[in-house]
């Protein structure tokens, strides 16, 4: 079973290497985006353009966003859960500027009694390291705390 989760992930990482390499910056149209990587799981809106999220949670550990500017084209391609951005979740931050920034949690958790709700994200940290970055969000949907964590859910049983 597991074994075949894990094929399963490979595979889904090598396919979206394959249609990144496939798209270019300044070139690529919106229609070729939807082409590789079909329906965006939101879009939103962004100075000179529109931002296509595509998330890779829970059984990845990426999540794209993609830019297309005001002429059709694709501007930008970034994988998103990365060390730089999690250093840019601060307290205080909007529940939505959160979801902007990195896309769909793979998981939320509410902690009813505490009034706080955690989303985690699955990444890797370079080399080779799979992690998950939580951020606590408080009854104002605000950033109360944050941080990185080995993903146990991959250690063996």
């Amino acid at each position: 079973m597991a074994a075949a989760l894990l094929a399963g992930v490979i595979g889904l990482a090598g396919c979206d290497n394959q249609r990144i390499s496939e798209l270019e910056e300044g070139v690529s149209t919106e229609a070729d985006v939807r082409a590789r990587f079909g329906q965006p799981e939101n879009i939103w809106d962004a100075p000179g353009g529109r931002v296509f999220e595509y998330n890779r949670q829970p059984q990845g550990q990426k999540n794209y966003m993609i830019t297309i500017g005001a002429d059709g084209r694709m501007s930008a391609l970034r994988q998103v859960l990365t060390p730089e951005n999690f250093a840019k979740v601060q307290p205080g931050m909007m529940m939505e500027d959160l979801r902007k920034m990195l896309g769909k949690p793979a998981k939320i958790t509410p902690y009813a009694l505490k009034r706080e709700t955690e989303w985690e994200w699955r990444w890797v940290q370079p080399p080779n390291s799979p992690m998950v970055f939580t951020a606590t969000l408080n009854d104002d949907q605000r950033v109360v705390r944050s941080g990185s964590s080995p993903d146990r859910s991959t250690e063996a049983n």
